[in-house]
């Protein structure tokens, strides 16, 4: 199925999908709302598929890389679930590199955010994925499951699962110390708590499209962050301005980009809400961000 872009479906259509995707609205509403764009020969089927996650779109480094290893690991996490997954990558070479969490979004860990440690891995850091959904069966291998699954996990116990996985990685034998995160959408918001809860861990921020932390907690954060944005994005927008006065206020180093004429999770290169240019320059900043400050 080709890929279509953003562009090509009414603005509101868009704003469905992200309202159903994020769980402000149910699969029953969802659709019945679509059908007031099935309209001149397109069905609401149609803009169904058109608009949900295809993978085979997002695999940009293949598993099999000789660049790089990679290996599902288990890590306990005695605060939270127990015992956690993910997905571990790495460059090939026999040393040690800076690391890097990649959080997901609210529905485990699909292909995409795989690839994205793969990706990582590639451009030289320790990555580890893991999969929120472990304690559950792990991600089911479609969205939809995902997401009701997720919603399902206790977040406190969610986060401590990313904080086990954070000091995981800061131990690890391939680790310099150093260590990096990033999250899209939930997994941005993660990011932003994490840099206030475990600030002597994590060593810089990259979240993309995250929820802010609260203020009072902002003077805790002692992490450069690299703030990703997208312009059509308003409900993350609407906390932006003063997360980022409170960043100031606290003397906490930043840099905040909104990317004109994009939507939430125009990174994930799965859905029509992917836009490559801001992909791409948000992509050559973010490893320029951890690069600078990890190594």
């Amino acid at each position: 199925m080709e890929r279509k872009q953003a562009s090509q479906f009414n603005q509101e259509v868009i704003d469905l999908y992200d309202d159903y995707a994020h769980g402000r609205l149910s699969r029953r509403d969802y659709i019945a709302r679509l059908t007031a764009f099935a309209v001149g020969g397109l069905t609401v089927e149609t803009l169904l598929e058109n608009l949900s996650p295809n993978y085979a779109w997002a695999q940009q480094i293949d598993p099999s890389d000789p660049r790089i290893e990679t290996e599902m690991i288990a890590y306990r996490s005695p605060e939270g679930a127990g015992e956690m997954r993910g997905l571990l990558a790495r460059p090939a070479e026999d040393k040690k590199f800076p690391a890097v969490l990649v959080i997901h979004e609210n529905r485990g860990l699909n292909p995409y955010i795989e690839d994205v440690a793969r990706r990582l891995a590639v451009d030289g850091f320790l990555a580890l994925a893991p999969d929120a959904l472990t304690p559950l069966g792990g991600y089911p291998g479609n969205d939809d499951e995902g997401r009701a699954m997720q919603a399902k996990r206790d977040r406190n116990e969610m986060t401590q699962d990313f904080i086990a996985a954070a000091k995981w990685l800061d131990s690890h034998e391939r680790s310099t110390g150093k260590v990096g995160a990033i999250g899209f959408c939930f997994g941005g918001g993660m990011v932003n708590q994490l840099v206030t809860l475990i600030p002597g861990v994590i060593d810089a921020g990259v979240p993309f499209y995250g929820s802010q932390p609260d203020a009072a907690d902002v003077a805790k954060i002692q992490s450069p962050l690299l703030i990703h944005n997208a312009e059509l994005d308003r409900r993350i927008l609407d906390g932006a301005v003063a997360f980022e006065q409170a960043l100031r206020e606290n003397d906490v180093t930043f840099e905040s980009h909104i990317y004109p004429g994009v939507n939430h999770g125009f990174h994930n290169d799965t859905t029509p809400r992917y836009d490559e240019a801001a992909a791409k320059l948000a992509w050559e900043r973010t490893i320029a961000w951890l690069k600078k400050y990890l190594s």
